[in-house]
């Protein structure tokens, strides 16, 4: 036993000191500029940190914040997401088990019998033999990393599932916060659409009274009625989208969201953050899960190649153990039946047919398609980013120009109207008045969820903070 414990003490010291065949990992260059457009230096360290506020501080709105801890709590593609780094986590350990001897005790027992035509005395023979080891069988020593760089590998391919999780989750309260925001939305159209409706019902029960009294005309009474009846098939269509936003919530909560969590109206301040600079230099972006997951998959792929390279040399396994034997069970643990083996075996290639090259060359060509597809995220990602922030550069503007149309609209309506009652104008230009200030309030309502959706994709597409 001491002896196997010696053999064992330098197998692990053998391996300790192999080398590494793997190729020296340097991140490749990232091929977008070093900042974004309309970029402003004495913002970019602030703006920098954006990415390491948990959305727990990001989002203001109380009931958001709830629906959000719900959906991480419930949502089945995070949970997925979730038992893939377990998956992962148990591969890596299995490989990982690689490195090491796998140490059994191994008991036996042999019967044999012969006939007497075959024994010297001409006598049917019956034979026992009994034994009990204990050892390891074909481990093999890592004089050139083969098994640390497959190892290696699942570390890195571990590391990526949980780098997909954070991503999962980022996407999951980014795509919870779209959907209340939208359904926040469609309750004030509902609302204004409402309000329309009652507004144009009482309009046209004025003008149909007139006209049957004589002084209005049938036209009038034909227009205001087809403005009503507009308003009433929104009223309906709202009334449906509201139930489909409620239900998309749901969906993706995982779990029925209590009335209490639903907005009423669409908040102006879905962000706690109220300024974000443009100044963001692109490095950021190397931060992003998504970019990160890419690029463990680039190390991993990096690694293998390492594995490939130790396949051209020798590979040297051991099969080793010591225990006792008897031609008797009572006599198994008497003295005297020591018993042990060693069986080295060295195994070197010399004629593979061009396996182990185009294993090599093919595992160098998948290294070179993971630069290609961490490239791509880094230039994806800095495209994401470019286009909120060139959507942002713009919606205090187009905000102000709408809540100034919407004011203009009003005092029109309330011109038409008077011009109309006075009988300066005809009808039809009171019901254009009506239709453009509807549309006008809409449109706000539509820029103001624009707005706050833009703050949402702020906080996903530069790496969302994470706790």
């Amino acid at each position: 036993m001491i002896k196997l414990k010696t053999l064992v003490v330098a197998v692990a010291i053998a391996t300790t000191n192999a080398c590494s065949l793997i190729p020296e990992y340097l991140r490749p260059q990232a091929p977008v500029p070093e900042t974004f457009p309309n970029a402003d230096a004495k913002a970019a360290s602030s703006a920098t940190q954006l990415s390491d506020i948990p959305w727990q501080d990001y989002f203001a709105d109380a009931q958001l914040r709830e629906v959000i801890g719900l959906a991480l709590n419930n949502n089945r593609d995070l949970r997925v997401a979730a038992l893939n780094i377990e998956k992962a986590r148990a591969l890596y350990r299995v490989q990982r088990a690689d490195m090491f001897p796998r140490i059994g005790i191994t008991g036996t027992e042999t019967a044999q019998r012969l006939p007497g035509d075959l024994t010297s005395s001409g006598d049917a023979t019956t034979t026992h033999q009994y034994s009990a080891t204990v050892g390891f069988s074909a481990y093999e020593l890592d004089f050139f990393g083969r098994i640390r760089s497959l190892n290696a590998q699942a570390l890195e391919q571990y590391l990526g599932t949980e780098e997909a999780k954070r991503s999962a989750q980022i996407s999951l309260v980014a795509e919870v916060a779209n959907v209340w925001l939208i359904l926040a939305a469609d309750k004030e159209r509902l609302a204004l659409a409402l309000s329309t409706f009652e507004t144009r019902q009482k309009s046209y029960e004025l003008i149909r009274r007139t006209f049957e009294v004589g002084v209005g005309s049938a036209l009038d009474v034909r227009q205001a009625e087809t403005l009503m009846e507009s308003a009433r098939a929104d009223v309906a269509r709202y009334i449906a989208q509201e139930a489909k936003d409620a239900n998309a919530l749901a969906l993706i909560v995982g779990t029925t969201v209590s009335a209490d969590l639903l907005p009423a109206i669409l908040s102006d301040s879905v962000s706690a953050i109220t300024e974000v600079p443009a100044g963001v230099p692109s490095e950021v972006l190397t931060r992003r899960p998504d970019v990160l997951q890419a690029e463990r998959a680039l190390r991993a792929a990096n690694a293998n190649i390492g594995a490939a390279r130790a396949a051209f040399f020798p590979s040297i396994t051991l099969t080793a153990g010591a225990g006792v034997a008897s031609d008797s069970l009572g006599g198994l643990f008497s003295g005297g039946g020591g018993t042990w083996s060693f069986i080295p075996q060295i195994k070197l290639p010399i004629f593979e047919a061009g396996r182990l090259t185009a294993n090599l060359e093919a595992t160098k060509v998948q290294r070179e398609i993971n630069v290609a597809q961490y490239e791509k995220a880094i230039q994806t990602a800095f495209r994401e980013v470019a286009d909120a922030f060139a959507e942002k550069s713009t919606l205090a503007e187009r905000l102000d120009a709408r809540r100034k149309l919407v004011e203009a609209t009003k005092v029109s309506f309330t011109l038409s109207e008077a011009r109309y009652k006075s009988g300066i104008d005809s009808y039809l230009g009171l019901l254009d008045s009506q239709r453009a200030l509807y549309l006008s309030q809409l449109d706000l309502i539509e820029i103001r969820l624009i707005e706050s959706a833009n703050r949402v994709a702020l906080y996903k597409v530069l790496g969302g903070g994470w706790n």
